[in-house]
């Protein structure tokens, strides 16, 4: 009798030290698998421009930081191919950031996006390496001399894919009238047909390397971040300034309309990046909080780090559209 009320006791007093445990547990979390960083969790797609790969790489990770619970699959493209996807393939994405605004405007807005928010710069410049050919002659004044030379190879990206490839042609043009060179850009256009044409400024990096090509169209701050060495081309020319806006404007390039068969003209203007959060994104509280993430100073300095100046305070196409936990982060709308 003696041995069964000792069991007896055993087994409560066993049972009572594993509810206590497992109440701990689910009050202080310890234990429990459970997301971290305010129960954000699940997958976040962010299709984004090519030329932001590495600082939303890190944008990712800090933000990964805060918020251990979410598992982040990013996808660089051209802008516009970005946005295609979403627009033509039908495909899901919670955050899209282009490297032109316009792409936005224009190929997702209003069916597929509601606001846009611009949030960065950057400017157009030409890579090359130390074994580039007519490396140590190139300059700022003789580059197009340089590009035109039999011998020397360069790429550029497809304008109908990625915003780098129109802003190219539109160097081109505005490069003309700057050197005053008759038909500098019907040249620079037709030299290589589509040989050294990629679908984004990026994929054309290794093509540099391998000494396929010896120069690339690309923005300054990718150059800067592979660490390769770049042609500052002057502002009547980079499409940096915005008080140069009236001198852009005269450089078109026609380009792929939102429909198939259908066409527009984009014209020059300053460089500005934008992000929006697509209608159908499925993990829209996680994308919000993302984006909140990208706009905050921690997400500024990242930007700025790696060579984009910020936007701030941010414009915004549609401002009526943001979402109640953006409005406070943001400043302007258009």
């Amino acid at each position: 009798m003696r041995r069964y009320v000792t069991l007896v006791v055993c087994l409560v007093f066993g049972a009572l030290a594993l509810w206590a445990v497992l109440h701990y547990r689910s009050v202080t979390g310890r234990g429990v698998d459970r997301p971290k960083g305010g129960g954000l969790s699940g997958e976040l797609v962010v299709f984004h421009a090519g030329s932001l790969s590495v600082p939303l790489r890190e944008v990712g990770a800090a933000f990964r930081e805060k918020h251990p619970g979410v598992v982040l699959r990013a996808e660089a493209a051209g802008s516009r191919h970005c946005a295609r996807k979403i627009s033509d393939l039908n495909r899901r994405a919670d955050v899209l950031a282009s490297a032109d605004y316009k792409v936005v405007q224009n190929l997702l807005m209003p069916d597929h996006a509601d606001f846009n928010i611009r949030f960065a710069t950057n400017e157009m410049a030409i890579a090359y390496t130390a074994r580039s050919r007519r490396a140590s002659t190139v300059t700022e004044k003789n580059w197009h001399e340089v590009l035109l030379d039999p011998a020397v190879r360069f790429g550029r990206s497809d304008p109908n894919s990625d915003p780098c490839g129109y802003r190219s042609e539109m160097v081109f043009q505005l490069a003309e009238r700057h050197y005053r060179v008759e038909g500098l850009a019907a040249r620079l256009t037709a030299k290589h047909g589509r040989r050294f044409i990629r679908p984004k400024e990026t994929d054309l990096l290794s093509l540099l390397e391998a000494q396929e090509i010896d120069y690339l169209f690309i923005y300054r701050s990718v150059a800067s971040q592979h660490g390769l060495k770049a042609i500052r081309l002057p502002d009547a020319v980079n499409l940096r300034s915005p008080a140069l806006s009236g001198l852009y404007r005269s450089a078109t390039v026609r380009v792929t309309g939102k429909r198939p068969g259908s066409y527009i003209t984009r014209r020059g203007e300053p460089m500005v990046y934008s992000v929006t959060i697509p209608k159908r994104a499925p993990n829209r509280r996680v994308a919000e909080a993302f984006v909140a993430f990208l706009l905050s100073a921690p997400g500024r300095r990242i930007i700025e780090r790696n060579g984009q100046p910020f936007l701030w305070p941010v414009v915004v196409d549609g401002p009526d559209n943001l979402p109640a936990s953006l409005r406070s982060l943001v400043g302007g709308g258009h």
